[in-house]
């Protein structure tokens, strides 16, 4: 597989995003119930929902369920030490919908659910074999306890882009991701790599990182052979969050846009408002493969 080097960046604009009737994001609303789906974009508050929904009319599916078994600090997703099992039903609906929407490009995430034996990861095989015939699938995957043979089970199922946050750096994981392991999290992309997929990962800034902690963290990206990478700005779900945010100079955009150049990513997506699925099909599109 090659993939010629093409950028596809953002930076914040004065004009902001574009205005957006809440009764434009209804659509998508009504397909997601009446499916029993749920989004990433409803249950992690994102601030590009009214965009998304109602512009670009994409989503992106939470599978699994909506109630995670850990308690990352930044993210506002719902946690529960026992949520229900996984509804056999979803990789089925989930392919209605798409259908309904019209969706080509479908990127797929789910909770992490250590509950489960091998993570979650067959449910999510067959949820992205049974849309792989109608939609090109992007998968941001959890991390399967670190476990290969389990992310094998979900690599087998071939999705088109297979991503994996690393989120911050290596630093603030004790605090922002306790049940993470940064040197593993970093070994998954590079596994996939390996196995010749096209991978993608991403960083949210303002959790009181440094820069030059930045600089080294996107440099042990790209050496696990990662092609696209995305840089937004943390932004506390609500004020239950047990993390702060931190300003961000607006120059770091500029100066992580000029190392991801020099790095040579495939593709770099960079600005405040982006988050890791935002957009996620233009990106492909800007890769010839």
């Amino acid at each position: 597989m090659t993939i010629q080097s093409k950028v596809f960046h953002y930076f914040p604009k004065s004009k902001g995003k574009p205005k957006v009737k809440l009764s434009d994001t209804h659509k998508i609303k009504e397909v997601l119930r009446k499916y029993k789906l749920n989004s990433v974009c409803e249950e992690s508050y994102c601030p590009n929902i009214s965009e998304c929904f109602g512009i670009e009319k994409t989503v992106t599916f939470l599978l699994l369920g909506n109630l995670c078994t850990r308690h990352c600090s930044y993210c506002g997703i719902k946690i529960s030490k026992k949520p229900p099992l996984p509804d056999p039903a979803e990789p089925r609906n989930l392919r209605m919908a798409i259908e309904e929407l019209g969706i080509k490009y479908a990127v797929l995430t789910s909770v992490n659910r250590d509950d489960i034996e091998d993570g979650g990861a067959s449910h999510l095989a067959e949820c992205i074999k049974s849309i792989k015939d109608i939609c090109k699938v992007e998968i941001l995957s959890p991390d399967f306890k670190y476990d290969l043979r389990n992310l094998d089970i979900l690599l087998e199922a071939k999705p088109d882009v297979f991503a994996h946050n690393i989120e911050t750096v290596e630093r603030l994981y004790p605090k922002a991701r306790p049940k993470g392991d940064y040197g593993k999290s970093l070994y998954i992309l590079k596994y996939a790599s390996q196995k010749n997929f096209i991978t993608k990962t991403s960083l949210i800034v303002g959790l009181g990182e440094t820069y030059p902690e930045v600089e080294r963290t996107i440099y042990e990206i790209r050496e696990t052979g990662c092609n696209i990478i995305t840089v937004g700005q943390y932004f506390q779900p609500s004020l239950k969050s047990n993390i702060n945010s931190y300003p961000v100079d607006s120059e770091i955009w500029y100066k992580i846009e000029e190392l991801c150049n020099k790095l040579g990513f495939d593709a770099y997506f960079i600005g405040p408002q982006v988050r890791s699925s935002y957009l996620a099909d233009k990106i492909l599109k800007s890769l010839k493969i």
